[in-house]
Formats: C-alpha cells, sequence, structure tokens
C-alpha cells in the first residue's frame, strides 16, 4: 500500500473478528513501531502485549471503551519509559508517532485497530493490572484484530481551517 493512501483510508476500527492475530503480524506491527523518529534516537516507546482474557477483562473495567478492549484478540500497552527520556514533551510526541506507525502497519496488513487514550484517566491501575513499575507510563492501549466491518468514508475540514498563518 502507498504511503498516502494507508494515511487516507486508515479507519478506527472497533469490532472484530474472534480470530488471533498471528504473530508474524504483530512483529510487523511492533516493527513500524519502533521505527518513528524519537529526539536523540533515545526510542523511549516499551510495549505490553496482552491475550489473555483475564487481563483484558480488568482492564476494561478501567475505561468507557472496556466493550472494545474485551472484543479485541489483541492489546498493545504503549508506555513511555522514563529511565530512557530526556524531554517529556518530546518524548510524549514519539510515542504518538509510534503509535501511527503502528495503526498503519496494522491497516496495510488487513488488520483494524484503534488507539484508546481514555484510559490514560486510570493509567495508574493500569500499570498496576499489568505489573509494572512506576517508570512506565501509559501513553495508550492499542486494540488490534481482523476488522468486523471496515468503512471507507472518512471527512476533514479543508486544509485552509487549519492553516493560522502564511508567513513568507
Amino acid at each position: 500500500m502507498e504511503t498516502k493512501e494507508a494515511i487516507r483510508t486508515r479507519r478506527s476500527i472497533r469490532q472484530f473478528e474472534e480470530r488471533e492475530v498471528p504473530v508474524e503480524f504483530l512483529r510487523e506491527i511492533l516493527e513500524a513501531g519502533i521505527w518513528a523518529p524519537s529526539g536523540m534516537n533515545n526510542q523511549p516507546w516499551r510495549f505490553v502485549i496482552i491475550k489473555d482474557r483475564d487481563t483484558k477483562e480488568k482492564l476494561s473495567h478501567l475505561t468507557h471503551y472496556g466493550n472494545i478492549l474485551r472484543g479485541a484478540p489483541l492489546l498493545i500497552g504503549v508506555f513511555l519509559d522514563h529511565k530512557s527520556s530526556y524531554d517529556y514533551v518530546k518524548d510524549v510526541q514519539s510515542c504518538g508517532a509510534c503509535i501511527q506507525n503502528m495503526l498503519l502497519s496494522a491497516h496495510d496488513l488487513g488488520l483494524g485497530a484503534v488507539w484508546i487514550g481514555e484510559v490514560l484517566k486510570s493509567k495508574d491501575k493500569v500499570r498496576e493490572v499489568l505489573g509494572l513499575s512506576e517508570e512506565y507510563e501509559l501513553m495508550a492501549i492499542v486494540c488490534v484484530g481482523f476488522p468486523k466491518k471496515r468503512s471507507h468514508e472518512g471527512k476533514r475540514r479543508p486544509l485552509d481551517h487549519f492553516i493560522l498563518k502564511v508567513i513568507e
């Protein structure tokens, strides 16, 4: 898939088939993530791979979107590693770029995915459920699977809406 096509056709998928995501697809998604840019190439992202139903159930109670977490065959917790961080804002942005790469990679593989950020309100509880120390800060949970259905409709405001100024 061409980059422009992947960017314009990727959609957040919230309903998944029950079949497992092949391990080679998971590896490809994670590889795409780690090739995101990061300041001083510090690569501050870390991942927790979650397939276990009991763990997904526990996590589902920590977000308004619990039904999506329960229904996804694969969850990827994306965390900022504070020990490798040198600038908090840049590192959070790098984790966002990592997540976007993973979403685009999943789409390219014919999978669906959605970035759940609302769960951040419970980030300390998520870390407890997953048995992680405080050096890891939750950035998002990415839900991944084969989509039950795929919407190809997407709308954006005109580009001029977003441009504040042109300084020449």
